[in-house]
C-alpha cells in the first residue's frame, strides 16, 4: 500500500500525529539511508533488534522481555523440584562403595576386565565398576554384585578395595559330600576338597589370577544334631554363597556359623531378587541337617537337599 505524506508548507515528520505503541507489527516506520528515504515494518525492525523468536517454546513470543519473563515464571515455580534434581544429580557424582551400592542398574562392563576397570576398584571410587554392571568372558556371564562386601572383615583384616562378583549361571553341577552326611559342614565338604577347584581355575582364566584376591573367611568346619557347631578362619579366593548373602536372612535352620562374615544380603540381590532365581538349582553352603545343605531351588524357592545331590556350583568370589 502506498504512503502519501502531506508536507507541504513544510511540514516535518516530528509534525505528524504519533502513535504511543505499536500495535501488531504492521505499521510501517520510515528510515533513511544512504540511497535516501526508505520505508520498513515494525515487525522487521522488531526481528532485527530481538531476533527470530518464533523457535522459542514460550506461549507468549510477542517479545524477548515476555519470553524471558515466561521462561523464569517456570522455573520459581518449580524451583524445589530443580534443587531436588540438584541434589540428585551430586549424589549420583559421588564416589564410593556406599554410592554404588545404592544406585544399581544394569549395563554392560564388556568381554573383558581392563586395566582401567581394576584400577577404578583399586582406588574405590567404582565409577568404572559397580553392581548392575556384567561382564561376558569366554561364554561366561558375571556380575558384579557388591563393592567392598568383605572389606575390614578377617582376623587378618581385609584392606584392599574389591567387588564381589558371581556368575549369572552354574559353572557346572557337582555334590556337596559323596554321601547323604554333612559331617565337617562346609569347609570339611567335599564341595571344599574338590567341588570349587575348576571353577577357580575358569575365574583365574576370565580375570586373570592377579585380579582374584584371596580374603579370610570364617567357615563352619564341624556338625552337632544336624546342626553347625563349630568354625575357624581360612584362606579363600572362592565360596559357595550362604542364606543370608542371597536371602537377607535365615531360611533354613542355620546358625552363626554358617553365617560369619557374610551377613550381609549382596546389594545386587537386594536390589534384583529376579537375578537369584535362575531357573537351576544352586547350592548354598549351610547345613540343613545331619544329612541336608540349603540350596536355591529353580522354582524360586529357598530348600534344602541331600549332600549327594548333583546341583549346581554358583559360587562368589573378589576380584580387584
Amino acid at each position: 500500500m502506498a504512503i502519501t505524506i502531506d508536507v507541504s508548507n513544510g511540514r516535518k515528520f516530528t509534525d505528524e500525529p504519533t502513535l504511543d505503541a505499536l500495535t501488531d507489527g504492521s505499521e510501517t516506520l520510515l528510515v533513511h539511508n544512504d540511497n535516501g528515504v526508505k520505508s520498513i515494518k515494525a515487525s522487521a525492525l522488531s526481528k532485527f533488534v530481538t531476533g527470530d523468536l518464533s523457535g522459542l517454546k514460550t506461549t507468549d513470543k510477542t517479545g524477548l522481555i515476555a519470553a524471558i519473563n515466561e521462561v523464569l515464571g517456570v522455573t520459581g515455580d518449580n524451583a524445589s523440584a530443580i534443587t531436588a534434581l540438584q541434589t540428585l544429580t551430586k549424589m549420583l557424582s559421588a564416589t564410593g562403595a556406599s554410592r554404588a551400592n545404592s544406585f544399581i542398574y544394569e549395563y554392560n562392563l564388556g568381554a573383558s576386565f581392563t586395566n582401567e576397570q581394576s584400577a577404578d576398584i583399586v582406588a574405590g571410587t567404582f565409577d568404572k565398576v559397580r553392581p548392575g554392571g556384567y561382564w561376558t568372558i569366554n561364554g561366561h556371564k558375571y556380575w558384579a554384585g557388591h563393592a567392598d562386601y568383605r572389606l575390614h572383615c578377617g582376623d587378618t583384616e581385609l584392606t584392599k578395595h574389591h567387588m564381589l562378583v558371581f556368575p549369572d549361571k552354574s559353572f557346572y553341577n557337582h555334590v556337596m559330600n559323596s554321601t547323604n552326611v554333612t559331617t565337617g559342614a562346609y569347609y570339611g565338604s567335599n564341595m571344599v576338597s574338590d567341588g570349587l577347584t575348576q571353577a577357580l581355575s575358569t575365574v583365574k582364566a576370565d580375570f586373570g589370577e592377579s585380579h582374584v584376591l584371596t580374603y579370610r573367611n570364617l567357615l563352619a568346619n564341624a556338625v552337632s544334631n544336624g546342626a553347625s557347631s563349630g568354625w575357624s578362619w581360612y584362606d579363600r579366593q572362592i565360596d559357595l554363597m550362604n542364606q543370608a548373602m542371597v536371602y537377607g536372612h535365615v531360611a533354613w535352620a542355620g546358625n552363626g556359623y554358617d553365617v560369619g562374615c557374610d551377613k550381609s544380603q549382596i546389594a545386587l540381590f537386594q536390589a534384583r531378587p529376579d537375578l537369584i532365581v535362575n531357573r537351576e538349582n544352586w547350592w548354598l553352603r549351610d547345613v540343613r541337617s545331619s544329612a541336608h545343605f540349603c540350596f536355591v531351588h529353580n522354582f524360586g524357592g529357598a530348600d534344602t537337599w541331600a549332600a549327594s545331590g548333583v546341583l549346581g556350583v554358583r559360587p562368589a568370589f573378589l576380584i580387584a
